[in-house]
């Protein structure tokens, strides 16, 4: 067996991702950009399970965009101080929730939803 032979019950990659989503926390967006573009590649050749949770961490990336655009857009009139700190609470604790999901084998809880 090759060791570029990836099994579709893989759970490396979802697991770097989660990271690189985290480490957006930490410093530019860049490195939720590369995640992103991970999970859209990787998606569709991984198992049912791991498929939700491609499709949590694009939402993830998604709804993100979404908040971060509502909460710039807000900044202009001083809310930014309180919700720029509760997007990225909002970031980190639907990573972490995904991946502790993962570490079990486990699909996320609710991988459709806008909150957690």
């Amino acid at each position: 067996m090759s060791d570029a032979y990836v099994s579709r019950d893989d759970t490396r990659t979802p697991h770097i991702v989660y990271g690189l989503f985290l480490g957006g926390l930490l410093t530019a967006s860049l490195t939720l950009l590369i995640g992103v573009i991970i999970a859209y590649v990787y998606r569709r050749d991984a198992a049912p399970w791991l498929q939700t949770h491609y499709r949590y961490l694009i939402r993830t990336f998604w709804i993100g965009a979404l908040y971060l655009c509502a909460v710039f857009a807000v900044s202009v009139f001083m809310l930014g101080a309180i919700l720029w700190p509760l997007l990225a609470v909002w970031l980190g604790l639907r990573c972490v929730l995904g991946f502790i999901a993962l570490r079990r084998r486990q699909p996320p809880a609710r991988p459709g939803s806008w909150l957690w």
